[in-house]
């Protein structure tokens, strides 16, 4: 319903209520009875057990427990007693599940945020007598009065008010305060921010007194509405998500097809069904990463650790990696890119228009003592060196400029006590104060330009109204101020007796300043290849200014409203979406619009703000910041990262981090296959061609769960690469194999998988001058031997997978994680090879201490091999720059 548009008579008449009387006792409980408690709704919450199993819907997570599964049945079959490989398979499961439940976080806590806005109790009149009741008993057709400091306990249309200012901020995003009017009647289309004679759920009264009707409650304010699309708005999968599952599911259905082709190739050559079944399970636990799920996660956790530090706070962990993809950075201005404090700029007095630099000059002190002393603000400082401002933001703004100067508030009032004054009212847009100055008395007076000048005789008025239009054209916030002196203390102090026949002192001119390492941190953005967007909901020339200021409103790109965003459909808005960069005065929906129509185009989306307005946005991006500081519970609780500072640039070092962890993880994922994928070429082309596998289904889950592991976490640690920075963001369907990755990741499984059959045939022939593949061969030799090299090449190769470039460009002991996880895993593979205990137990046996030489020559050769290989691209590549210079 729009309440703004319409007559009180006609609200009356709707809402069967009396403006005088208000609803009678029995008319609120029938009203209770039709439109509900005053409160908001939540969906039903998942309980732990529907969240844990939700992690158990990843299909490489389902082919870990039927291998686990069927590993078990075997086990039993056997009679063997080894159960050591399906607790290993169902241990990680588990574990990676309980990581990703207590990681989880959700809505419910915005939601809960948005309840605790709500007011407790509200003053209504009932039956035309006042009373307290607790707030949610308040129906449509209240009548409730408002005061400062009061919470408003729902949307309710202005009857009354006297100089009424609301904070709405969290709505809107405006930074000051609103002045109300309820004589006035809206423009039906208005945005919410100039609905000046209607009062908001969740906001509050900063200065003055109302008396209002209620229209909506509950669910139905506007609160409300923002509580529903947090409600209906679907949970996003992070780029990360999307590509692990999908390699998840790859991973699984390749393990499932050679697993077939293998048990009926050995069918087919008569070879026995319950061996070649054995080998299928050997193949399948080789070709599934069975760690990769926990050291992803391990990973990104990791990385947030590290993030806390950059004072960026993660609620969800694959948000780590989201922001190292965006591509669009959609943020609120107050507060984000602003500083949320209304500042003095420029002055201007005595014919001169002056910065606050030229602190020389008397006119700014002499304008500013008068700005100082007609005026209620207070700017306090704090125990631990902060101000803290107190009051209307342009009245702070003038205390805090006059501390600058050296003028303190409580002195100057000593000095020039305040004897009489004519409060500020929102009809003549002006403030009186009567103060004694060196034996005089003086009124000052500062307000609205227009009105203030055409009620001085003196100091070039006309002048001085060019100079207030060319402020306001820069989105500078006006003030302006005047005096005259008074022969004794007005009795009686009238506005049309003391605010005429004024000496015109000057003008102040004022702003939300952008925040000082906001330029720098856009201009990194845009080096990034990063769209900064701003979307605010103040008004367009503000919201503009600020933007050209930063560099996010650039020649060519176009400022909107939120009226004219309205007329666009959604094939236009996704057509046009390049074109804006600024959107002003725009609603919660906007925001959402706005954010879904970058998406659509394919583009990865940073929402960043503070207000409760943004908590629908923030959640419907792919990745929402909030502001930690001066952001609502409600955003933080809708966001997936909070800042901790409040500040924009803290962005440009999270996206960094975000970069760089997923290059981190897409090391550790290519490290990982390309070791599981030579453990599969080496048992497949050995069961192919000899009918034999060179390992057991055990070495192999050691090696991917236990030697595997440690170096994988290392790679987690890499510090961030220096050209991070310099790059495109990835497409969001970017594989994870793109730029030569998968490739890389194939060559090097294939070599692996080489010089692990090499060592098996070694072992099996070498010792005893026999065929490798004869009768008498001895398997568990070449199984040993494949097992050492395997294991420890696989330890080598994790230095290859750190970086595109040369090991020795980025030092082979930079990354101090690699080192200890290559001599812990080494310790480990050592105790298994040489203790007889676990010897035993894998199935091993000793070796004879010059066999040593091969294994350690065997597994050093990826170095050698990968780093020959960087060299031979590196002087292509920079023979094909010297050709195309």
């Amino acid at each position: 319903m729009i309440w703004h548009n319409r007559s009180i008579e006609d609200i009356e008449k709707e809402l069967h209520t009396s403006a005088t009387r208000g609803l009678t006792q029995s008319e609120a409980a029938a009203h209770l009875d039709t439109y509900g408690l005053n409160r908001l709704t939540e969906r039903k919450k998942k309980t732990f057990l529907q969240r844990f199993l939700e992690q158990m819907k990843d299909f490489m997570v389902i082919i870990l427990l039927i291998a686990a599964a069927v590993s078990a049945v075997l086990t039993i079959v056997e009679g063997h007693n080894d159960w050591l490989e399906p607790i290993i398979i169902i241990a990680i499961v588990l574990l990676n599940a309980f990581l990703g439940v207590i990681q989880e976080s959700k809505a419910e806590a915005a939601l809960e945020a948005l309840k605790g806005m709500s007011a407790p109790n509200a003053k209504v009149l009932r039956d035309g007598i006042v009373s307290v009741i607790n707030a949610e008993q308040l129906v449509p057709g209240d009548i409730i009065l408002l005061d400062a400091g009061d919470f408003i306990p729902a949307d309710a249309r202005l009857l009354e008010s006297a100089s009424l200012k609301c904070e709405e901020s969290a709505l809107t995003g405006e930074s000051l305060p609103v002045e109300k009017d309820a004589s006035v009647i809206v423009d039906e289309i208005a945005p919410l921010g100039d609905r000046v004679n209607m009062v908001y759920s969740g906001c509050s009264v900063t200065y003055g007194r109302g008396k209002a009707m209620v229209t909506e409650t509950g669910m139905s304010t506007e609160m409300g509405r923002i509580a529903s699309m947090l409600n209906n708005e679907s949970e996003n999968q992070t780029p990360l998500q999307i590509k692990l599952a999908k390699l998840g599911k790859t991973l699984g259905l390749l393990a499932l097809g050679i697993c077939a082709v293998l048990f009926v190739y050995g069918i087919v050559t008569g070879q026995g069904l319950f061996d070649m079944f054995m080998t299928a399970v050997s193949l399948a636990v080789a070709a599934i990463p069975e760690g990769l799920p926990a050291i992803v996660t391990i990973v990104l956790a990791m990385g947030v650790r590290r993030m806390v530090k950059k004072n960026a706070i993660i609620r969800r962990l694959p948000a780590v990696e989201t922001l190292g993809s965006a591509s669009v950075i959609c943020s609120d201005k107050t507060g984000t890119l602003t500083q949320n404090r209304m500042t003095l700029m420029e002055v201007y007095t005595r014919g001169k228009t002056l910065d606050l630099s030229d602190s020389s000059h008397e006119g700014i002190q002499a304008l500013l003592r008068l700005g100082v002393l007609c005026n209620d603000g207070r700017v306090e400082k704090g125990e631990d060196g902060t101000f803290k401002h107190v009051g209307d933001p342009t009245e702070t703004a003038l205390v805090a400029a006059g501390l600058h100067f050296g003028i303190d508030k409580g002195k100057l009032e000593t000095e020039y006590p305040r004897v009489s004054e004519i409060p500020f009212d929102s009809d003549r847009k002006l403030m009186t104060t009567v103060n004694y100055i060196d034996g005089k008395y003086v009124a000052i007076v500062k307000g609205a330009p227009d009105i203030l000048l055409s009620r001085c005789v003196d100091g070039h008025p006309e002048e001085a109204l060019k100079v207030n239009d060319e402020m306001a054209s820069r989105a500078l916030r006006v003030l302006a101020i005047a005096y005259k002196d008074l022969d004794a203390i007005p009795v009686d102090p009238q506005p049309q007796d003391i605010e005429q026949g004024l000496h015109f002192a000057g003008l102040v001119g004022m702003i939300d300043p952008p925040r000082p390492e906001v330029i720098d941190a856009i201009k990194t953005c845009k080096g990034a290849g990063i769209r900064p967007i701003m979307i605010t909901g103040d008004h367009i020339a503000t919201a503009s200014a600020i933007a050209k200021e930063l560099g996010i409103l650039e020649d060519g790109q176009q400022a909107i409203t939120g009226a004219q965003l309205a007329q666009l459909s959604e094939e236009e808005l996704r057509e046009n979406i390049r074109s804006y960069s600024v959107y002003a005065r725009v609603s919660p929906e906007d925001k959402i619009r706005i954010v879904k129509a970058w998406q659509d185009t394919g583009e990865v989306v940073s929402m960043t703000g503070d207000g409760v307005n943004d908590a629908p946005a923030l959640k419907a991006a792919d990745i929402g910041c909030a502001m930690g500081i001066t952001g609502t519970d409600v955003s933080k609780g809708a966001s997936d990262m909070v800042l901790t500072d409040d500040n924009f640039a803290t962005i440009v070092s999270a996206v960094q981090q975000g970069r760089g962890i997923f290059d981190n993880i897409r090391k550790a994922v290519i490290f990982l296959l390309s070791c599981n994928l030579g453990e599969v070429l080496a048992v497949f082309v050995c069961m192919l061609l000899f009918g034999r596998s060179p390992l057991l289904p055990i070495h192999l889950l050691w090696i991917n769960l236990v030697t595997d592991s440690l170096p994988a976490l290392a790679l987690g640690m890499e510090p961030v690469e220096f050209d991070v920075m310099n790059r495109r963001p990835r497409a969001k369907n970017e594989s994870i194999f793109a730029n030569g990755m998968g490739w890389a990741a194939g060559l090097q499984g294939l070599m692996l998988g080489a010089i692990t059959l090499m060592a098996y045939w070694l072992g099996c022939s070498h010792f005893f001058s026999v065929s490798a593949f004869g009768s008498s061969a001895d398997p568990a030799l070449g199984q040993t031997m494949a097992f050492g090299v395997l294991a420890l090449s696989q330890l080598f190769q994790a230095f290859n997978a750190r970086s595109r470039h040369s090991l020795f460009r980025i030092g082979p002991f930079s990354n101090r994680w690699m080192i200890g996880a290559f001599f812990a895993s080494a310790a480990i593979l050592m105790l298994v090879l040489l203790l007889p205990p676990l010897r035993s137990l894998f199935q091993l046996v000793a070796l004879p201490l010059h066999e040593w030489e091969w294994i350690l020559a065997l597994s050093i050769s990826p170095i050698v091999l990968v780093e020959l290989s960087k060299f031979v691209l590196w002087i292509s590549h920079k023979w094909k720059n010297r050709v195309d210079s």
